[in-house]
């Protein structure tokens, strides 16, 4: 088959098939990530930004093929996630500006124009690194170029491209040695070889359908088969080796008319950002500028942005939390229980105190990382129960809970906990030996008889119920309600305590997390006992984010 040049609808295929390559394989993908560290969103984060450049093509009626890869390159932008989303979606910008004035593609405009997405993901990147999607973009360009210069045929020039992928998806493990550490290619690079190869397929005029996925003979030659039985590559590293462990990511509109406004400058934009932290990506488009870096200051972040324009889209993600999710779940047996209790909490302490109290599995989530239900009905599954019950100790997370109950293949009952304290004391209640109904009953009648607290900082000065908040003090908030502000950490928790105690009052479970430390509790604790010698008091390591104390009284 030889086909000389690519009109729209030839496009749009291309575009709606390797879409279609990528979600497909996006676990795949996943489970390849070590590197820059080992967050292991890399598929899921390259398909998200795929899905929105497919979204805007699908959107626009134009016959000229320029008009269309300009839309797929603002969608992508617009959705890129992620490093690798933020590098995939430059690629395609340049590859837009070479064509934008194009109404059908040659084999020498395709040719260029990979080339062209190659020169504007290298400029995006601050510090780029050879043996990622990087290399593997810029010998696939290579090879295309050199096929376009004896040939018309713009398949034989997609094929030399996706051959020229594959060849240097192959080579990422010499020039990274992470990568040869724990035997895989490049995950970045892998997702850009699944979309050519999708383009390559749409080309030639394939459908969509599920034989597109990567078969095992293949997979067998990109990652070694000892890891490739493993849960992931990142079971392989370290939680230590993450020095910036907040994925943050924020989009400013730049057309936005804010007061005292800055002028934007891309490059002095990026050299601020590099300084905050590393694996930084900061692009533009005129109009919106999409940030990507892993830092150890997230707010500062937010807050340079603001000063260009308003912040759309905003994400941090703590990657140290995932990482630890990800090495607990691949040490968990894959087991069949009968009865199993699924728990959402965050904290190497609190997870082992949930599953001392007989928690069969455990997500990671909690306040501002909150597990989806997709999350959710996985966990179900993996536990290989009959039946299940799910507490979510998250009031933000029930209605996602109460979802994956719905859908799931077997009996899911909910236990509307809105705090770990919740989550602990209805353990109290569980009976394995009857149902599902009758546990969420009993478990559900035990939440009242525990008070909760948790000590927090404050962000920003506010007022909420009458109490007058200020940046950088201590929040004591019971049972979800502010209802301390202290500047000490100490203070603020002894006053919470006493305002949860009452008459009946006869334990006080104290958890410090990963913020404060066993002193500090100490000395709550001492404090505590000088002015109620009746009060049995438990210091227990929760390790919990965002929390510095979670409190429960019964």
């Amino acid at each position: 088959m030889v086909l000389n040049n690519i009109d729209s609808q030839r496009f749009k295929d291309m575009v709606r098939v390797a879409t279609h390559r990528m979600g497909k394989n996006a676990e795949f993908v996943n489970k390849l990530n070590v590197f820059p560290v080992p967050d292991g969103d890399t598929g899921t984060n390259m398909n998200l930004t795929m899905e929105s450049g497919a979204r805007a093509v699908n959107e626009n009626n134009s016959s000229c093929v320029g008009d269309l890869t300009k839309s797929l390159a603002k969608g992508m932008l617009m959705g890129a996630r992620g490093n690798s989303g933020v590098i995939t979606s430059q690629l395609f910008r340049g590859f837009y500006k070479a064509t934008e004035n194009k109404k059908v593609l040659t084999a020498q405009d395709l040719s260029q124009a990979f080339s062209n997405g190659v020169a504007t993901a290298y400029k995006a990147v601050m510090k780029p690194v050879e043996g990622t999607i990087l290399t593997v973009a810029r010998v696939a360009a290579e090879k295309g170029a050199s096929k376009a210069s004896e040939t018309n045929d713009v398949i034989a020039v997609m094929k030399a491209i996706v051959s020229g992928a594959k060849e240097a998806l192959k080579t990422t493990p010499d020039l990274l040695p992470v990568l040869k550490q724990v035997g895989v290619v490049d995950s970045g690079g892998q997702g850009l070889v699944f979309i050519y190869q999708g383009f390559l397929e749409g080309l030639m005029g394939k459908k969509v359908n599920d034989a597109f996925q990567l078969g095992e003979n293949e997979m067998d030659e990109l990652i070694n088969v000892t890891h490739h039985q493993a849960e992931s590559a990142q079971v392989q590293l370290s939680t230590g080796d993450i020095k910036n462990g907040y994925c943050t990511e924020i989009m400013v509109d730049l057309t936005a008319s804010i007061a005292d406004k800055k002028k934007f400058d891309l490059a002095e934009f990026r050299a601020y950002l590099s300084e905050l932290g590393d694996s930084l990506l900061a692009v533009s488009d005129g109009d919106i500028a999409k940030v990507h870096i892993h830092t150890e200051y997230p707010a500062k972040i937010f807050a340079y942005g603001k000063q260009f324009g308003k912040l759309g889209k905003i994400k941090i993600d703590n990657m140290r939390i995932q990482h630890e999710t990800i090495v607990e779940n691949s040490k968990e047996q894959e087991e069949s229980v009968d009865f199993a209790v699924i728990a959402v909490a965050s904290g190497h302490g609190i997870r082992d105190i949930f599953k001392s109290e007989g928690v069969n599995r455990i997500i990671s989530g909690g306040q501002t990382m909150n597990p989806s239900t997709q999350d959710i009905i996985d966990a179900i599954n993996k536990s290989g129960a009959s039946k299940a019950i799910i507490l979510p100790n998250n009031g933000n997370i029930i209605m996602a809970a109460k979802q994956a109950a719905e859908v799931a293949n077997i009996p899911v009952g909910i236990v509307p906990t809105k705090t770990i304290s919740q989550g602990l004391t209805a353990m109290l209640a569980f009976d394995p030996e009857v149902s599902v109904e009758e546990n969420v009953t009993a478990m559900s009648s035990e939440l009242d008889t525990v008070v909760s607290g948790e000590v927090t900082k404050a962000i920003r000065d506010t007022t909420i119920d009458d109490i007058e908040v200020k940046e950088g003090d201590y929040l004591g908030i019971i049972d979800g309600k502010i209802k301390i502000d202290d500047p000490d950490i100490i203070s603020a928790s002894l006053r919470m305590i006493e305002n949860m105690l009452d008459d009946d009052s006869e334990i006080v479970t104290l958890m410090y997390g990963s913020d404060a430390n066993a002193t500090q509790a100490e000395k709550i604790a001492d404090k505590l006992r000088a002015s109620h010698e009746d009060l049995e008091i438990e210091i227990h390591d929760g390790g919990q984010p965002v929390y510095y104390f979670l409190v429960s009284v019964e």
